[in-house]
């Protein structure tokens, strides 16, 4: 069975790596614009975003420079599917 610890740091490693593309600091420009793909990426790690963009104020929940709606459905599916999906697994009680 896999070591709870060693899943925590290869965990943690996978999160830093890919938060290289966080919004503010990925490199997008006006000239090559974030996408709808990088909309979805965005959305799932706005949480992380959140949190970090208080202590680096170069990094953003929202990618500025983007393509417009293809960006904005991405994003938005990516929230509504991260944190609305949560509510579907829950039971109700039944009184």
């Amino acid at each position: 069975m896999i070591d709870k610890r060693l899943l925590l740091i290869c965990g943690f490693v996978c999160l830093f790596i890919l938060c290289s593309c966080a919004p503010g600091i990925s490199g997008h420009t006006e000239k090559d614009p974030a996408g709808f793909f990088t909309g979805i990426w965005h959305g799932w790690i706005a949480p992380v975003s959140l949190v970090w963009q208080i202590f680096d104020s170069d990094v953003r929940v929202y990618e500025v420079h983007n393509t417009g709606w293809a960006y904005d459905f991405g994003f938005y599916i990516a929230i509504i599917a991260g944190f609305g999906g949560l509510s579907l697994t829950r039971k109700r009680k039944h009184r």
